[in-house]
């Protein structure tokens, strides 16, 4: 079973943290995903964490996991602390695979985005 895990850096602003969950609903609805289950996370200041989205996964039957740092341009967090803590949430599974992706950055789409968002 494959799963994806969306983590960002996490905020004491509840709508932002709400946000996470949104993009995560609509990975698990998108009708060409590649993977069987999607979990969101924060890397701090509120729940879930890493940890907590990662045991989830493999209690629910994951063996291969993906987790992708929701932030725009890489930084120590995306390249440095995530991957720490991802490591140190596998630990305890051996048996699981799981690898870091970058984070969102330069892409067509992105910029795409940002002139739909400035034209209103």
């Amino acid at each position: 079973m494959k799963a994806l895990i969306l983590v960002d850096h996490g905020s004491t602003v509840e709508e932002a943290n709400a946000l996470l969950e949104d993009v995560a609903d609509k990975a698990r609805a998108y009708s060409d995903s590649p993977f069987d289950m999607v979990e969101h996370c924060h890397m701090e200041l509120c729940e879930p964490s890493i940890e907590d989205a990662f045991r989830k996964c493999v209690a629910a039957g994951a063996s291969d996991i993906t987790v992708h740092p929701y932030f725009l341009v890489p930084g120590r967090h995306s390249k440095s602390d995530i991957p720490r803590m991802v490591a140190e949430a596998a630990r305890d599974f051996p048996q699981v695979s799981y690898r870091v992706t970058e984070p969102l950055g330069l892409h067509d789409k992105i910029i795409e985005v940002v002139f739909e968002r400035s034209l209103g």
